[in-house]
Order: structure tokens, then C-alpha cells, then sequence
């Protein structure tokens, strides 16, 4: 994809040299449905990143003045025309709206350039933080599934189900 610039940021393909930001916050993921992508070392962040780097999937979003990558977003297609959005930030440059700013741009980029009818995330009944954006960006929560999906395990080894929510915008509510 090509690069999206905002005020503060700039939202563009992972490439060679994100790795160590990367590892910053996915060696311990702070949302759950991140844990998967847990990073050991600097290498599975490279191998990492050279994933990411082949895809429009994955969004680096890099603070404009000095390049440093803060955070990322994620659009996956379901054609038609329907995106699976999401997001997942270091956590040292919460606060500053940094988060509302990138998705705000993806949403536009969506909207408008790919010409998506419909975004959805899904956000764990916990992560707080996650439901305000989605609140901020205009999404309205279309539904709460009970023990929809687990992403850990207790002291036993069985899963441990989370309650998952489901927000989602349409193009025109968008626009509106």
C-alpha cells in the first residue's frame, strides 16, 4: 500500500528495521487475543516482520518525526467488500490519541480508496481501552458472544473462554 500520512503519523508496510520496536510490544502482548503472536527474541521479530513486510494485512504505524514504529493496524478482506479491522499499540505512547489518529486514517483509506462497505472489530470484554476507540471512531456494538474464543489456559491446561464484543461501522454511517 502506499504510505497515509496524518498529523502526528505516518501509517505505511512493515519493512526492515521494525523489528526492534516491534518486539517492544508484542514480547508481552498486554491484550489477549494478541498472545499468540507473543515475541521471544529479536530474531522471531525479524522473521516477524519479514512476514508482515509481504502483505497490505499489516500496517506499521510509525510516529511522522522520527520513523519510530509505535504500534500497528490490521484490514483483512471478506469479499466483497467487508474489512476485519483492529489495532495493537505499544503501550509507552497511550494517551495521546495516537491510536484514534491511525484508525481514523485506515478508515478513510478503506472508505474510500478500497471502497469497503463495512468494518468490524472484535474487542475481549476487558480491554477497556479498545471498546473507547472503537466508541470515538463511531462503531456501535452489534453484539456480545459468551465464551467466544480463548487465547489462554488455566493452571490446568483447559481453556479459558473470554467474552468477546463485535462493533462495526458502515461506509455510510462513515459519512454521515
Amino acid at each position: 500500500m502506499d504510505a497515509i500520512e496524518t498529523d502526528q503519523l505516518t501509517l505505511r508496510n512493515f519493512r526492515q528495521g521494525d523489528a526492534i520496536d516491534l518486539l517492544a510490544y508484542l514480547h508481552q502482548p498486554r491484550a489477549s487475543c494478541f498472545f499468540s503472536l507473543q515475541l521471544e527474541d529479536l530474531g522471531a521479530a525479524e522473521t516477524e516482520v519479514e512476514t508482515r513486510s509481504k502483505s497490505d494485512e499489516h500496517i506499521a504505524v510509525c510516529l511522522r518525526s522520527s520513523g519510530r514504529l509505535i504500534g500497528d493496524l490490521f484490514c483483512i478482506l471478506e469479499h466483497p467488500d467487508t474489512y476485519a479491522i483492529g489495532w495493537n499499540f505499544n503501550a509507552q505512547f497511550g494517551g495521546a490519541g495516537l491510536a484514534t489518529e491511525a484508525a481514523r486514517a485506515l478508515f478513510e483509506y478503506l472508505f474510500s480508496v478500497k471502497h469497503a462497505r463495512r468494518l468490524y472489530a472484535y474487542v475481549e470484554e476487558d480491554n477497556y481501552a479498545s471498546q473507547r476507540l472503537c466508541a470515538r471512531l463511531g462503531m456501535r456494538r452489534e453484539g456480545l458472544f459468551k465464551e467466544f474464543t480463548s487465547f489462554k489456559q488455566d493452571d490446568e491446561g483447559a481453556p479459558v473462554f473470554e467474552n468477546t464484543m463485535q462493533f462495526a461501522i458502515l461506509r455510510k454511517e462513515w459519512a454521515g
